[in-house]
């Protein structure tokens, strides 16, 4: 499955539009490297992605092959860490 797909099916994004613009602006990483929408998702994987204000870093624990009502989203990965963005202070 494409990740932008994954990302929506697993509700880490409210929409496949907006997760497509995530990741083709660079703020979904894996192994500290930007993806790809096209990217295949695998379980296994760790992506860190950054929200406008924290930043989530998951572990994909399992790819449907297709959405169905007994997909449950929040089954499909898990949350291995969250911190807040730390704003910039100017001086």
């Amino acid at each position: 499955m494409r990740l932008d797909k994954f990302m929506k099916v697993a509700r880490l994004s409210k929409r496949r539009t907006e997760a497509h613009e995530a990741l083709e602006h660079g703020r979904i990483t894996k192994d500290g490297k930007p993806v790809k929408p096209a990217y295949s998702v695998k379980p296994g994987d760790v992506l860190e992605i950054h929200y406008a204000s924290k930043f989530v870093t998951v572990r994909v624990r399992e790819v449907p092959l297709r959405m169905t009502p007994s997909v449950k989203p929040a089954d499909l990965y898990e949350i291995i860490d969250t911190r807040k963005d730390d704003p910039i202070e100017w001086m």
